[in-house]
């Protein structure tokens, strides 16, 4: 099952990646069944997956290679409900033959999943089923907590994955072997070395037909919270005991526990111009797309920054860390940039980030076509 099947990431992503998965035999025997708002029959819905990976995909889409894929490309609309969910999955599953495996991936806003849950339910599909829900869980401590309740009346623990896509990237998955696994960077990879470190992550795209999940979303929690601390947590972690998810959770999670909460007056908000002229966002609409800071105080460095850019409708596609070294005495201790006949010295503690934000980020904000909120 895919639900939001004919949303932004199902497009780009998910349906693509499933035609390669086919094409190159790692998925030889499976039916997709698709649901989504939109009132759609199955050959509609192939038409919409097939501009998709046409436009998507790695690789050209061979007609040949299509066909069987699309044959196996099946749809529901939401407006059916859980009786019209269970019969189509119902069919499709009398075509695969015997007791099939299900898994469930939840493409959708933070604000769908709870109902989706109780439509499974209701739909009698949570045996032999797994369930993946996409970044981010619920939209802050509050709406996660009451989601895992939801999921826990309705799934085990072991059935239930929460997922950031963001970290199937190839380069995000290569960060743990340059750090760790290369002679020349594993030892000097530390807070001894590294003054900080500045992530950067500005997009070409524009918010497209995303603006009701943006509306409700926003930067923050569509990429800051969830995308960039998961970068930021692979650069600034300790070397895990193990290569295993549970090592590797566990240094991450000391990363996120040793961050200092972010100095107000040290964060840019803005908006591109044009975001609030989309149909579905309103005319005085808050939501930023918004650099962002945070110290950590791990190995990685004396303070971790991450100056994220989730700019929708930047002129490029860009992600860079940059790592600028310094010595052991600097490190240690370092001249404050302030005005005055007294220079004063400060620790590691509170370096970089006693300063204002930076000011290129704030002239590069204006530059790109920014309007900048308090």
């Amino acid at each position: 099952m895919l639900f939001g099947a004919t949303g932004d990431l199902a497009k780009r992503k998910l349906l693509p990646g499933l035609l390669q998965l086919s094409h190159t035999g790692l998925l030889p025997h499976y039916h997709v069944v698709g649901t989504s708002l939109e009132e759609l029959d199955d050959e509609e819905f192939r038409q919409v997956a097939r501009a998709a990976c046409d436009r998507f995909a790695r690789r050209e889409t061979f007609d040949r290679q299509w066909s069987h894929f699309a044959e196996r490309l099946h749809y529901v609309p939401q407006s059916a409900g859980a009786a019209g969910l269970a019969d189509k999955v119902a069919h499709t599953e009398r075509l695969l033959g015997g007791s099939p495996q299900r898994l469930h991936y939840l493409s959708i806003p933070p604000s769908a999943a709870n109902s989706v849950v109780r439509t499974l339910k209701d739909a009698n599909l949570v045996d032999r089923a797994r369930i993946i829900l996409e970044k981010p869980f619920g939209v802050d401590l509050a709406t996660a907590r009451h989601l895992n309740a939801t999921l826990h009346d309705t799934f085990t623990e072991e059935q239930v994955f929460r997922i950031d896509h963001f970290l199937g990237k190839e380069a995000a998955q290569n960060i743990l072997a340059f750090r760790f696994a290369n002679g020349l960077f594993e030892p000097i990879w530390n807070r001894n070395h590294i003054d900080h470190i500045q992530i950067d992550v500005p997009e070409e795209l524009s918010v497209g037909a995303r603006e009701g999940f943006y509306e409700a979303t926003g930067a923050f929690r569509d990429m800051v919270v969830t995308h960039l601390f998961q970068v930021l947590a692979f650069v600034a972690m300790e070397p895990p005991t193990a290569l295993e998810p549970s090592a590797i959770s566990e240094e991450k999670n000391k990363v996120f526990r040793s961050l200092r909460p972010i100095d107000v007056t040290s964060v840019v908000r803005g908006q591109y111009k044009g975001y609030r002229d989309l149909p579905g966002v309103a005319p005085d609409s808050p939501r930023p797309s918004s650099p962002c800071a945070a110290r950590s105080t791990t190995g990685a460095g004396p303070a971790c920054r991450s100056s994220c850019a989730p700019a929708s409708g930047w002129p490029r596609a860009r992600a860079s860390s940059r790592s600028p070294s310094v010595s052991r005495r600097r490190a240690c201790s370092r001249r404050a940039r302030v005005s005055g006949p007294r220079a004063r010295t400060i620790s590691p503690s509170t370096w970089p980030m006693h300063r204002s934000f930076p000011s290129r980020s704030t002239a590069s904000a204006r530059g790109q076509g920014w309007s900048l909120t308090s």
